[in-house]
């Protein structure tokens, strides 16, 4: 995975509260999963979106869902 060397300054009470919330002990450990963690997050919401509006799915299709119930 390509990476990138960079400098920022970080509100260092933010990353303690960071830190602890992911269980994390090193700078670049708290951030790559603060990252990942932003990932999931996104990817949840996007999937409420799709559930929402329904998108790709056979629950208005009556054969499918008959098809879902067990006897």
């Amino acid at each position: 995975m390509p990476s990138r060397k960079t400098s920022v300054e970080i509100d260092e009470e933010l990353l303690e509260g960071v830190r602890r919330a992911l269980d994390t002990s090193t700078l670049r450990e708290t951030i790559e999963a603060a990252f990942r963690e932003v990932l999931r997050a996104e990817a949840r919401r996007q999937e409420v979106r799709a559930l929402r509006a329904m998108e790709g799915m056979d629950l208005a299709n009556a054969e499918v869902m008959a098809g879902a119930w067990r006897s």
